[in-house]
């Protein structure tokens, strides 16, 4: 393979972009990346031979914006490898969704992945993941992907009809002590947070709820409302004195 490679990669709240940026390291290559989460628009021409797109797991699906701009690509005559990460729970049909828009735009995907970070909103859900045993695995990921000699699309799990999306109900508030300051604005991948009137107003049908916002607020008065945060946590009860594991595929 070429020694150079596309990373495209969406990352809200940092977990994706550190699984990407080991498994970048391990690889060896020089590495164009590519943040999805942008709201510039992304070059549809790899400029590699080896693309890699990562993106966190959503109610078992790849993120809506995720998705659309990976549709855009050109992969005649290039290879790939998907990365999926997960809090956690499940990755569901998230790989096989990521392999379909691939393969659809002319990619061969020759290996794929489903690694575990630390949930984006139960933090105490894989906590601290991925740690060291994790970048162990993902290296040796990178390194078998370096000595693949694959030509022909990986099978993946996941089903066909994909299972539903994740349903927004509600989006994340704005706290008294809001300043206003428009980093929520800024960060946001779809555009749904915009100022109205000094406040910071969310559109629920653009907002895909994924704590962009409340991560990056310098005065941490972005929130989830406290009774979506409840049932969330009390959903994932379960899973935060679990290790779910780390999955390859070639």
């Amino acid at each position: 393979m070429a020694d150079k490679m596309d990373m495209y990669y969406f990352s809200p709240t940092g977990g994706t972009k550190k699984v990407s940026s080991i498994f970048a390291a391990a690889l060896g290559r020089d590495v164009v990346w590519h943040n999805l989460g942008s709201k510039q628009t992304i070059s549809g021409k790899p400029q590699g031979e080896l693309a890699v797109v990562a993106a966190p797991v959503f109610g078992g699906r790849i993120p809506s914006v995720v998705r659309e701009k990976i549709k855009k690509l050109d992969g005649k005559g290039k290879k790939a490898v998907t990365i999926a990460v997960y809090g956690n729970r499940a990755y569901e049909d998230a790989l096989l969704e990521l392999n379909d828009i691939l393969i659809e735009s002319g990619f061969t995907v020759i290996a794929s992945a489903a690694f575990v970070a630390q949930h984006s909103i139960v933090p105490e859900v894989g906590a601290g993941r991925p740690d060291f045993e994790d970048e162990k695995e993902i290296r040796a990921f990178a390194e078998a992907v370096q000595r693949s000699t694959a030509a022909e699309n990986v099978h993946v799990p996941g089903n066909h009809p994909y299972k539903p999306e994740m349903n927004v109900a509600v989006t994340p508030i704005s706290l008294p002590s809001c300043m206003a300051c428009g980093v929520c604005e800024k960060v946001c991948p779809t555009a749904a947070i915009a100022q109205e009137d000094g406040k910071m107003v969310t559109d629920a049908e653009k907002c895909i709820l994924c704590m962009a916002c409340i991560t990056a607020c310098p005065q941490q008065a972005r929130v989830l409302p406290p009774p979506l945060l409840q049932k969330t946590e009390n959903m994932l009860a379960a899973f935060k004195t679990v290790r779910n594991k780390n999955e390859v595929f070639f």
